[in-house]
């Protein structure tokens, strides 16, 4: 190839951002045409949405100008949303413009899946965003001055969260922690707010050990939170939540983190997908186009055993670092690496002092477990930007 290659990255949650952070160190001036592009002039961290969702920190906090992670010099950012994604012609249509690759890197996140559950899409509310969760945040304190308003209306104080799964169960347990402090602050009797979490699995938390998901919820029930385990929510309307066991939940807030599926863009695009994701090889290369890598949310990497990871920060994070290095490899005419998954471990917040993790073969749960969290979440920032970005926002 006689020209520069031009690499295109989509999005840039953790695959996207580490990625284009590993090819700037990785390659020389001028040796790729490097594009990086994003709806929004932030990365943000998702794992920490969970807080300003619940407004017990700012969403500012979780968010990072993309200006200051990457190198001008060697990638151009470009802030626009992807329309269409061609890989026959080897062009992105974005909605102003169109950008032609020679290498793609598909890390567009995915979506909400709702699984059919009628109302869900309609009136329930998500954590996703940077807005998604101011939306959330404000949405739960206007309830509370709704009521100050209409004392009759208990259900503007109750607060279905559908899903147990990390993000359902961090949220809770820091909504939790909020409610004493908006009960102060709007003169509203504690006994009056109920919070709900409710799950269709067997358990709250899969992944982690059974007396380490009793003592969460353990935890969390001392904080308010009712469980309803083994319970789907069958429909979402306007006044609430209807059950699979027939109860009704009347309420003006739920939030659903009952799981995501892959971009329905890369579905559009015409490439094999399951549920929006794509099943990549061992380089994370689709399998009808060798130019194009996909991380995060729209892709599925399978383990040992056949079956699919569950789509984490922490494996789109790895997933950056060997698609940057594979990319690197391609130009480079050098040997690919293959991924393998890494797993350094899993902590689940409960909300202040308070977490569960496995890091090894060893349990953590209480105030250790919480601190290991943030080690983890100060780990990710000097990983994209250094020093200066941990001083900044090492409070996370």
């Amino acid at each position: 190839m006689s020209r520069i290659p031009r690499i295109v990255i989509l999005g840039a949650g953790y695959g996207g951002i580490v990625t284009a952070i590993g090819l700037q160190k990785e390659l020389n001036y001028n040796e790729a045409d490097v594009t990086l592009v994003n709806k929004h002039d932030y990365h943000f961290i998702t794992t920490h949405l969970h807080m300003p969702a619940a407004g017990t920190d700012n969403p500012e906090n979780a968010r990072i100008e993309i200006s200051k992670l990457i190198d001008e010099f060697k990638i151009d950012f470009v802030k626009s949303t992807v329309v269409q994604i061609r890989p026959y012609d080897k062009k992105i249509i974005l909605e102003d413009s169109t950008l032609s690759y020679d290498y793609l890197v598909i890390g567009l996140g995915g979506e909400p899946e709702t699984f059919g559950i009628p109302g869900l899409k309609e009136y329930a509310l998500n954590i996703r965003s940077i807005n998604s969760v101011r939306l959330i945040r404000e949405h739960i304190e206007y309830q509370f001055a709704r009521f100050k308003q209409e004392p009759h209306r208990t259900d503007f104080l109750t607060f279905v969260v559908g899903g147990a799964g990390f993000t359902g169960i961090e949220f809770v347990g820091e909504l939790a922690d909020r409610i004493p402090e908006l009960c102060r602050e709007f003169d509203v009797d504690p006994a009056l707010v109920h919070i709900y979490n409710v799950e269709a699995a067997p358990t709250a938390l899969p992944g982690f050990d059974a007396d380490l998901v009793e003592y969460a919820m353990q935890v969390l029930a001392k904080k308010g939170v009712t469980f309803k385990i083994a319970t789907a929510i069958k429909e979402v309307t306007v006044d609430g939540v209807i059950l699979s066991d027939g109860e009704t939940i009347r309420s003006s807030t739920v939030v659903w983190t009952g799981g995501i599926r892959g971009n329905r863009m890369v579905e559009e695009a015409g490439f094999d997908t399951k549920r929006g994701r794509i099943v990549v090889d061992s380089t994370l290369r689709t399998k009808d186009f060798e130019n194009v890598y996909v991380v995060g949310d729209c892709s599925i990497v399978l383990n040992e055993e056949g079956k699919p990871y569950p789509p984490t920060a922490q494996i789109a994070t790895q997933q950056g670092e060997i698609a940057a290095y594979n990319l690197v490899a391609a130009i480079r005419n050098t040997p690919m690496k293959d991924f393998k998954f890494i797993n350094r471990g899993i902590i689940a917040s409960l909300g202040k002092g308070e977490a569960i993790g496995v890091v090894g073969t060893k349990k953590l749960k209480g105030f250790i477990a919480a601190m290991l969290k943030k080690v983890v979440e100060i780990r990710y920032l000097y990983k994209i930007g250094g020093i200066p970005l941990v001083i900044k926002k090492g409070r996370l």
